[in-house]
């Protein structure tokens, strides 16, 4: 059974919100794998990560090199694939989350603003209650987490 967290995103954009939850990711001792639903939004992802914060390094790498990806503490990728053995998958700019066996740790992230993506959202809050621990989290006008269900 998975940890599935629900991000709904209002306040604050994914940019600002991803790095830090990879950040307490990695504190934690996990690695990650970030499921995007473009090849171009990885990209952009890949560039910011790199750059986000000046006082900060978030190690990550773009899934492709098989050698290489399995080192890597943070991966992002376009498939469901998990070859850096991740114990969190988060799943960003509308990737559908697949199968979650495998990890401690699902994050789903959704734009508040995107009527699409939160109907999305609500397709994966259902598919994924079977058998997961799910909890649903909205951000406040200031930025700061509320649970709202689970």
């Amino acid at each position: 059974m998975a940890e599935v967290l629900f991000y709904h995103l209002e306040a604050k954009p994914l940019e600002a919100v991803l790095p830090q939850l990879l950040e307490k990711t990695l504190e934690r001792g996990w690695r990650a794998v970030v499921e995007v639903g473009s090849t171009e939004r990885a990209d952009a992802l890949d560039a910011h990560l790199w750059t986000y914060r000046d006082d900060a390094f978030l190690p990550h790498g773009r899934a492709g090199d098989d050698e290489a990806d399995a080192r890597q503490p943070v991966l992002l990728t376009t498939d469901g694939a998990n070859p850096n053995a991740a114990t969190v998958r988060f799943f960003v700019d509308r990737a559908v989350p697949g199968e979650t066996g495998g990890y401690e740790r699902i994050v789903y992230l959704f734009s508040g603003h995107d009527p699409d993506a939160v109907a999305e959202a609500r397709i994966a809050w259902k598919a994924l209650q079977a058998g997961n621990a799910v909890t649903y989290w909205q951000q406040e006008p200031s930025g700061r987490w509320v649970k709202k269900a689970g």
